[in-house]
């Protein structure tokens, strides 16, 4: 990567990008997997591997009428909105992650129909 004994700027921002899934955005925009790593009063903080965790609505998480059930230590699947807003946090959504997944299944089951059919 780099050249010489001292990095340049843009050895730096190409570290920077490699780190965060490459120059396209990396994160932002994918479904990924991140880790429950603490419940707080409506929120559960979920680690996904960045320089910061996001807080996404225990509601979430949850069939309506229905509470949470989820606890420390819980792989999830999250939606990556942005990842970092103003305040340095990480934006995710379960909600966002639930309509990508079911999106798929429903690209797939449409594939499979219109290969049956070919």
């Amino acid at each position: 990567m780099a050249t010489t004994a001292f990095p340049t700027r843009d050895d730096f921002a190409a570290m920077l990008d490699e780190s965060l899934g490459g120059a396209d955005g990396g994160f932002e925009g994918r479904v990924v997997k991140g880790t429950v790593t603490a419940i707080e009063n409506d929120l559960a903080v979920i680690d996904i591997g960045l320089k910061s965790e996001g807080r996404v609505p225990l509601r979430e998480f949850a069939m309506p009428g229905q509470k949470a059930d989820i606890k420390v230590g819980d792989e999830v699947e999250v939606y990556v909105d942005r990842v970092e807003n103003a305040n340095g946090e990480t934006m995710l959504s379960r909600d966002r992650a639930r309509r990508e997944a079911a999106w798929d299944r429903l690209e797939e089951e449409f594939n499979k129909e219109s290969a049956s059919k070919a």
